[in-house]
């Protein structure tokens, strides 16, 4: 019995570490690089070619952080922006580096993939990083396509989460024939045209019939843009509803179906936010919706229906088209259905409210809150938003919980 307190006293530290134990969460790349000027160049490369987009959305990566020099040497090469986000996703490695690791490579050398290798741009094996461990602490990045250039050189450890991602600071920036290469830019999306061939021609036909609207559309196109078209049936059976609107209510509805940022597949599915649309007034909280998804299947959730992503039109960056079996209607246009209310859960009975000395007039009772209004945000969404979010990042703290309480419990019951 008593070989089993150590055990015990042990198994007791062991959850109170787990209840405290930080939990990871994601990494915000853009955020992280603003902290330090003197990489604002290489941050702002960063969102103009949406390689941001793609750092924060990887769970395990590495960013190979160059400073404004080196960024002035790279911009005096006047190449595109396709161009240049080929010569930044070299800069970025599918796996996690930090400081320690760099010096403890397996004979002192080791090979890993960029995302440019991995997009399948790179032909044979460019987009790999050579990177190796000489003598006196020296590590240097080069590429294997690189030829006679000389290699970057470690400077220093900018930022490191462990295993979830690792900024670090090279001397200059790596260069590679193929990435520099000259890339012919994609023929422009024609919104309407894209959108009639693939399913959704009366909606494309609503745009057309709205030049204001169509423009708003247009006016994004370089700037990445996600439109979600209701496929035909979806708009036929909708149509009586779309005939009752004001014309301003039609133009709110048709720019509620677009978003201002560009969504892959991938990043619609690691979305966890609720969603501004065109018809998003400013920094207002008015005309949003969230993202959900079960699998391979998407969702699109407002207050009043829940639509789903059929199949995607156009994909091309930064701009993306999807299909969607039902017109998305906003709460701010119409009236959220009884049977959505009373689907609702009852809110939890208020506890009593603690006994307090009378006063020589009585007291009022506070208010009841009042009601969300139309430039509020949708609460679920909020509130679905971060419980997902935090039951993502939760799950390794409750499960060293579970486990160190099952340990203590096993542990009493030998002492007993």
């Amino acid at each position: 019995m008593q070989r089993a307190f150590p055990l015990l006293a042990a198994s007791v530290l062991l959850l109170a570490a787990a209840a405290t134990l930080p939990v990871a969460s994601g990494h915000n790349i853009t955020k992280i690089l603003a902290q330090h000027p003197e990489f604002s160049t290489f941050n702002h490369y960063l969102s103009v070619t949406h390689l941001a987009n793609e750092i924060n959305r990887r769970l395990t990566i590495t960013v190979l952080a160059v400073d404004n020099s080196g960024m002035a040497d790279l911009l005096a090469k006047h190449l595109s922006i396709l161009t240049l986000h080929n010569v930044l996703s070299l800069h970025i490695l599918t796996d996690y580096y930090g400081a320690k690791k760099l010096h403890q490579l397996t004979g002192g050398a080791t090979i890993s993939s960029s995302v440019f290798q991995s997009s399948g741009h790179a032909p044979g094996t460019t987009g790999y990083i050579n990177i190796t461990d000489h003598r006196r602490g020296k590590v240097t990045f080069i590429t294997e396509d690189a030829g006679g250039a000389a290699p970057a050189v470690f400077v220093k450890s900018v930022k490191e989460i462990p295993y979830n991602i690792s900024i670090l600071q090279i001397s200059t920036i790596l260069t590679s024939p193929e990435a520099e290469a000259p890339v012919a830019a994609p023929a422009p999306v024609n919104l309407t045209e894209a959108m009639g061939r693939k399913g959704c021609k009366a909606f494309a036909d609503m745009l057309l019939a709205r030049r204001d609207v169509l423009q708003t559309f247009q006016d994004n196109l370089d700037t990445g843009l996600t439109v979600f078209c209701p496929d035909d049936d979806a708009v036929a059976a909708f149509a009586p509803k779309y005939k009752n609107l004001t014309a301003e209510g039609k133009a709110s509805l048709l720019l509620y179906h677009a978003v201002p940022v560009y969504y892959s597949p991938q990043l619609l599915k690691t979305n966890a936010a609720a969603m501004s649309t065109l018809a998003t007034s400013g920094h207002s909280k008015n005309f949003h919706y969230s993202v959900r998804t079960d699998g391979d299947s998407i969702t699109l959730k407002t207050h009043i229906v829940t639509s789903t992503i059929t199949s995607t039109v156009v994909d091309q960056d930064p701009d993306a088209i999807y299909a969607v079996d039902k017109v998305l209607e906003p709460r701010e246009l119409f009236k959220v259905p009884e049977v959505v209310k009373a689907d609702a859960p009852a809110p939890a009975p208020a506890a009593p409210a603690p006994k307090k000395a009378k006063h020589a007039h009585g007291a009022k009772h506070a208010s009841p809150p009042t009601p969300a209004g139309p430039d509020e945000a949708p609460a679920d969404a909020d509130e679905e938003a971060s419980d997902n979010a935090a039951s993502s990042v939760g799950a390794a703290g409750r499960w060293l919980t579970t486990a160190a309480a099952a340990t203590v419990a096993a542990a009493v019951i030998s002492v007993l």
